[in-house]
């Protein structure tokens, strides 16, 4: 049974640093996309980072210059550097996996996802 476990998620002040990291049970981890989602309340699920098997990544607009997506296949884990947080970054955050390897920006694109961690950014 695939798995994916998200940790380090919690309260920050704006401007503060956090460091996601995602567990995946995936035999062939070094295949997949990764990616990492958000959702705040009210809103619909939206693509923060990804990161194909090559390395190659994409980030939302409001991410780029902030966040870092990495991955370490030997331990089968994918993390988000997320610095400079803001208040708007708040919501619980998902990382998702893609077989297919398509970098895609949609959640439909990702077939295995974690239950996500909660980050809250205080003003």
């Amino acid at each position: 049974q695939v798995q994916l476990v998200e940790s380090g998620g919690g309260l920050v002040q704006a401007g503060g640093s956090l460091r996601l990291s995602c567990a995946a049970s995936l035999r062939t981890f070094a295949r997949y996309t990764l990616g990492w989602f958000r959702q705040a309340p009210g809103k619909q699920r939206e693509l923060v980072a990804g990161i194909s098997y090559g390395g190659l990544t994409k980030y939302e607009d409001s991410a780029k210059g902030r966040f870092t997506i990495s991955r370490d296949n030997a331990r089968n884990t994918v993390y988000l550097q997320m610095n400079s947080l803001k208040p708007e970054d708040t919501a619980v955050y998902y990382c998702a996996a893609d077989a297919l390897n398509r970098l895609a920006s949609t959640k439909e694109a990702y077939n295995y996802w974690g239950q996500g961690t909660q980050v809250t950014v205080s003003s």
